[in-house]
């Protein structure tokens, strides 16, 4: 079933009085593509090796900030593509959790783009790439999944695995970057008034976002946003994209 509710003022159906109260929204850690400047879309390749030093210290992070001091579960959703896959591992594994795939946790679409330098995007089609680099939909002539509709597939499978459990469990989703954006600034309802989605940047390589599913006084639930691109120490002692391995 997919709960698909208004996606910034839910109001609580009936068999879902209860729900995860926290929510984190996790990227995926580094890969070629990434180092390269590709768009990667969901072309699926796995990390590099400072993809996987990161997920290592993203894991012990999350678990030590979100896990170790509190008597909370674990619920663990993933894009079905193998950076994300990787990146959830690193945490599920030592936690016996199990990992669900969900298919509307994949990253955007990016069409012909995919694969493709951005300075070839740049090159070739300029027009389009200084649209799509100042938030226009020049990718969109290119086959690019459009932003409304990555945000509403994401929306719609973080609220119906939110709705899935009770609040003594926190939801964790490994997914990617253009997703996590899409997705957050639709559940926080800001893509209402900004269908650019222009109000947050996005997040780096294995960094997250978390986010309460908050009660109203009403009967109503809203998303509200406890912390944004916050990633591991390591991450701000170090070279993160090109760490001494």
């Amino acid at each position: 079933m997919v709960y698909s509710a208004p996606l910034n003022d839910i109001t609580v159906p009936e068999g879902f009085a209860h729900h995860a109260r926290y929510i984190t929204l996790v990227r995926h850690g580094r890969t070629q593509y990434n180092a390269e400047h590709r768009l990667q879309g969901q072309i699926d390749i796995p990390l590099d090796a400072a993809g996987r030093w990161q997920i290592h210290q993203t894991a012990q992070e999350l678990k030590r900030l979100y896990v170790e001091p509190s008597n909370s579960k674990q619920l663990v959703v993933a894009s079905p593509l193998i950076r994300a896959q990787e990146t959830a591992h690193a945490f599920a594994d030592d936690l016996g959790l199990e990992i669900h795939t969900d298919e509307r946790v994949k990253e955007r679409g990016f069409g012909e783009l995919e694969g493709m330098p951005v300075a070839q995007m740049k090159e070739r089609w300029p027009e389009d790439y200084y649209s799509w680099r100042n938030f226009g939909d020049g990718e969109l002539s290119h086959g690019a999944e459009p932003k409304s509709e990555v945000g509403k597939r994401g929306a719609e499978a973080v609220n119906e695995w939110a709705h899935s459990v009770d609040s003594d469990t926190e939801l964790f989703v490994f997914s990617h970057g253009a997703w996590i954006n899409q997705t957050l600034q639709t559940l926080m309802g800001w893509s209402e008034h900004h269908s650019d989605y222009v109000d947050v940047v996005s997040v780096r390589n294995a960094f997250w976002a978390r986010m309460m599913l908050f009660d109203m006084t009403d009967g109503s639930e809203r998303y509200r946003l406890v912390e944004y691109a916050h990633g591991p120490v390591a991450a701000y002692t170090q070279d993160w994209d090109n760490p001494q391995l």
